[in-house]
């Protein structure tokens, strides 16, 4: 039903404009008489911005360019204002204070020379910087591969390796990102090591579900002890070292196991606030994240008239994209068999995960989410004309695939029967995009210039 279709576009539409960078500090974030406010309080401690001092921004993610964009409107033109950014390709775009610079191809979340030379260069940015001065961190989702300056004897291509081996093997983002802050000069609170300031505020757009600040981007402005021990147990259980994918970096961890006397990190806040041992204050402050997505689907289901179940996601939850297929795929068929005549809309958030068969497709969560509930259903009966289930990354991105996600109703089953479209063989081999592709199934909304993981939703209409 057409009218499903055009409900759904405006549902992840609305959770994509809610997270907006430039949004999200307009609606949080002021100066009042120099000082910098956060929903209309000063910070802990203060930052004040003087004129006698500099004030440099530097960061990384797939919302980087639009929280400079939104941190230039902020800054008055009378205070001097400088940094650098890294963001994917078409991502990008021109300011005339900050440095947006694109520097990973789009569709590959993965490091490149130049995010290394970029990161390196921001390390010195804050590193040149004095008591007096102010520092900005801009956190969002992808900046783990963005934000990337491996240990000396740690090569790129291993890391990269090692990195991929692990999310095709069914790693969650927190064994990634412990693989990757045993190794990195920058994660696990490098980049506020690095900083000379007498403040750094860190601002910060979450892209992982419970948001926890050591996590995002792998946590480069928060002190978490990333043991080489830790690290290597990791790579064996996904038998990364039997697989010899990165000896460099078993080497280096195997190494750095055996002599562990670095000091414990110092300790932060629950809430991300410490002091570097420079005597740099840190704070963190979260402007946006899943919820915040979620929430806004939910009311504009809910203004399109649809009894809404909202559901934000589990931090705890540890499930496939296969499994959150099947699991909204038996939902949707139980309501709209029901007798109960009111619209009804599921909205709930998460990022599930995909272990890649060694022989596999193309495709990502999102698309292996919606091709597992069409085949639940089609294993069974038809589908039902008034469900549509779709899943959607809220940075335009779902894998290696110019699709953001992908969207199943009675017109892409119907296209699929048509074509003789094999669901199940494309679900076992994780190649849901060309599938969806043939039957009209794609998401594609190009990059959103944002990043809070995925929002999946549910829409039933008995009519």
């Amino acid at each position: 039903m057409a009218a499903l279709r055009d409900d759904a576009e405006a549902i992840w539409q609305a959770a994509i404009r809610a997270v907006q960078p430039e949004h999200l500090i307009a609606s949080q974030l002021r100066i009042d008489d120099g000082q910098l406010l956060c929903d209309g309080q000063p910070l802990d401690p203060p930052a004040r911005l003087g004129p006698g001092g500099r004030l440099v921004a530097v960061g990384g993610g797939k919302a980087a360019a639009g929280m400079a964009a939104g941190l230039e409107q902020l800054i008055p033109e009378g205070l001097a204002l400088e940094g650098l950014v890294g963001v994917p390709a078409g991502c990008g775009h021109a300011l005339p204070r900050l440095e947006v610079r694109e520097v990973r191809p789009a569709g590959r979340n993965e490091p490149t020379a130049a995010c290394v030379a970029a990161t390196k260069q921001m390390l010195a940015m804050l590193g040149q910087l004095s008591v007096d001065d102010v520092a900005l961190a801009v956190i969002t989702g992808g900046g783990s591969a963005i934000l990337t300056a491996p240990q000396p004897g740690i090569p790129l291509p291993e890391l990269v390796a090692a990195t991929r081996w692990l999310s095709e093997h069914g790693a969650d983002i927190t064994q990634l990102n412990r693989v990757r802050q045993a190794v990195s000069l920058v994660k696990a609170g490098g980049l506020a090591r690095s900083c000379r300031s007498g403040r750094l505020v860190v601002l910060v757009i979450s892209d992982v579900i419970g948001d926890p600040l050591a996590t995002i981007s792998s946590g480069p402005c928060m002190p978490v002890a990333a043991t080489a021990s830790e690290a290597m147990a990791i790579l064996e259980q996904f038998a990364v070292v039997d697989a010899g994918v990165a000896p460099a970096i078993v080497a280096h961890l195997r190494r750095a196991a055996a002599s562990p006397n670095t000091p414990p990190p110092a300790a932060a806040s629950p809430s991300g606030r410490w002091q570097t041992p420079a005597g740099c204050e840190v704070s963190h402050h979260l402007l946006g994240s899943n919820a915040t997505a979620i929430e806004a689907a939910a009311a504009e289901a809910a203004g399109r008239g649809y009894a809404v179940r909202l559901r934000h996601a589990d931090p705890a939850a540890r499930e496939t994209a296969n499994e959150v297929g099947e699991r909204l795929a038996a939902e949707g068929l139980a309501a709209a068999r029901g007798a109960s005549p009111q619209r009804l809309a599921i909205i709930e958030g998460g990022e599930a995960t995909v272990c890649l068969p060694e022989e596999h497709g193309l495709g990502g969560r999102n698309q292996q989410t919606v091709a597992a509930a069409l085949a639940r259903l089609q294993a069974r009966e038809p589908w039902p004309s008034g469900l549509l289930i779709a899943s959607v990354g809220t940075d335009g991105e779902d894998g290696p695939t110019s699709a953001a996600g992908g969207v199943a109703d009675a017109t892409v089953a119907r296209a699929i029967a048509d074509a003789g479209l094999r669901v199940a063989e494309a679900v076992h081999g994780c190649d849901a995009f060309p599938l969806l592709r043939e039957a009209g199934g794609l998401i594609q909304t190009g990059p959103t210039g944002t990043n809070v993981a995925d929002l999946r939703i549910v829409l039933v209409d008995p009519s």
